[in-house]
C-alpha cells in the first residue's frame, strides 16, 4: 500500500513518468538558429549562481582568474524554451543578466518573441531581471509573469516590481503545485514545490515536456532528503535533469557555517547516484554554480571528477532538444 502510494505520489508530481522514451542526448550547440532547429528545445542562456561569475566584490583566485580571462565569466542561471514553429520563446528565470540574455536570443533567434517569464522563487538571481521591463528600461507591455501564490503576492505588494503591475508592463498569473500550466503549444509545463529558504516566497522547479522528451530544471534545493520525492527516482522518470549544482563540496566557504545554506553538495548528489546506469547518469547536467564552485575551472580536478563520473555540466549556449 505504501509502495502504491508513492508512485501515485510520483506520477501527480511528474505525469507521464513510466512512458518516458529513451534519451539520445543532444550535444552543445554555440550557434542554434531557428532555421537549424526545428523542434521545441531549450536554449541554456547562464549557468552561475544569483550574483554571476565572478561575484562582486570577489577578489579570490577563484574570481580573479574570470576577471582576468572574460571568455570565463558566466551569467546567471537561466533558460530559454523555444518553439521554432511558433517563432517565440519562454523564460524560465528573470535574472539580473537578462539584458545580456535577451540579446543572445535576439541575435540567436532574430524575430522571435517572448511570451512568458517562469518564476522560481523570490531570490535575487532568479527574479530581479523583471526590473528591465519597467518604464525605465524596456517599458515592455504585459509579459506574461508565471509565479506561485507567495511570489506572485511578494511582487503585487513591494515596490518597484508592483509598478511593473500597476502600468501593465507585467501581468502575473498564479500558478499551482503539480498543476499543468496549460499553453498553446507542444509542450506542457508542471511547477513543483521543493524545500528551500523561503523568507519571502515557496520555491518550485518545473518539469517541461515536450513533443518527444521531458526536463527538470531545479535550480535550487536544500538537501534532497528535505524533499517528498527521491532524486534517482526522478532522474529514471525524465530525459534530461539539471539540477542544483551551486556547491561542489562541504567547506567551500571556509569562514561562513555552510548548514545555514543547505544546498546539496555535488558530491553528495553524485554519491546518491553512483549506482544509476551510464546511460541514466548522462541525463545530469548540474547548473546553477557559485563563484567559489571549482568545476567552473576549465582545468580543475573537480570538473575533471564529474565529467568522469558519466555526469554532465551545463554551459551557456548548450541546446536541449525537447
Amino acid at each position: 500500500m505504501k509502495l502504491f502510494a508513492f508512485y501515485l505520489s510520483l506520477l501527480l508530481l511528474f505525469p507521464g513518468a513510466f512512458t518516458t522514451k529513451a534519451a539520445v542526448q543532444s550535444q552543445p550547440n554555440d550557434t542554434p538558429s531557428g532555421d537549424t532547429i526545428r523542434t521545441p528545445h531549450l536554449y541554456i542562456l547562464g549557468i552561475a549562481q544569483d550574483a554571476g561569475y565572478p561575484q562582486a566584490g570577489c577578489e579570490k583566485q577563484c574570481c580573479t582568474r574570470a576577471w582576468n580571462n572574460p571568455e570565463q565569466q558566466r551569467l546567471v542561471t537561466s533558460l530559454a524554451l523555444v518553439a521554432p514553429s511558433k517563432q517565440h520563446y519562454m523564460l524560465f528565470e528573470a535574472t539580473p543578466d537578462i539584458k545580456t540574455q535577451l540579446h543572445h536570443l535576439n541575435t540567436t533567434y532574430p524575430g522571435y518573441k517572448m511570451m512568458g517569464i517562469f518564476l522560481t522563487h523570490g531570490h535575487i538571481g532568479h527574479y530581479a531581471g523583471l526590473m528591465q521591463l519597467g518604464r525605465e528600461a524596456m517599458g515592455a507591455m504585459t509579459v506574461n509573469v508565471f509565479a506561485m501564490p507567495r511570489m506572485a503576492d511578494f511582487l503585487f505588494n513591494n515596490g518597484p516590481w508592483s509598478s511593473l503591475i500597476r502600468f501593465h508592463h507585467i501581468q502575473v498569473h498564479e500558478m499551482k503545485d503539480s498543476a499543468r500550466i496549460h499553453l498553446k503549444d507542444h509542450y506542457k509545463i508542471f511547477p513543483f514545490t521543493v524545500p528551500h529558504r523561503d523568507e519571502y516566497t515557496e520555491t518550485v522547479g518545473f518539469q517541461i515536456n515536450g513533443p518527444n522528451r521531458k526536463a527538470v530544471f531545479i535550480p535550487d534545493i536544500d538537501k534532497w532528503e528535505k524533499w517528498q520525492h527521491n532524486i534517482v527516482d526522478v532522474v529514471k522518470a525524465n530525459d534530461v535533469v539539471l539540477i542544483d549544482g551551486t556547491f561542489f563540496q562541504n567547506g567551500e566557504l571556509p569562514h561562513r557555517d555552510m548548514s545555514e545554506i543547505p544546498h546539496p553538495f555535488m558530491e553528495e548528489t553524485m554519491a546518491l547516484l553512483k549506482e544509476l546506469p551510464a546511460k541514466e547518469k548522462a541525463k545530469v547536467y548540474f547548473i546553477h554554480f557559485n563563484h567559489t564552485n571549482p568545476v567552473l575551472n576549465p582545468g580543475s580536478d573537480a570538473r575533471k571528477q564529474v565529467l568522469d563520473a558519466g555526469f554532465r555540466l551545463a554551459e551557456e549556449g548548450m541546446v536541449i532538444e525537447l
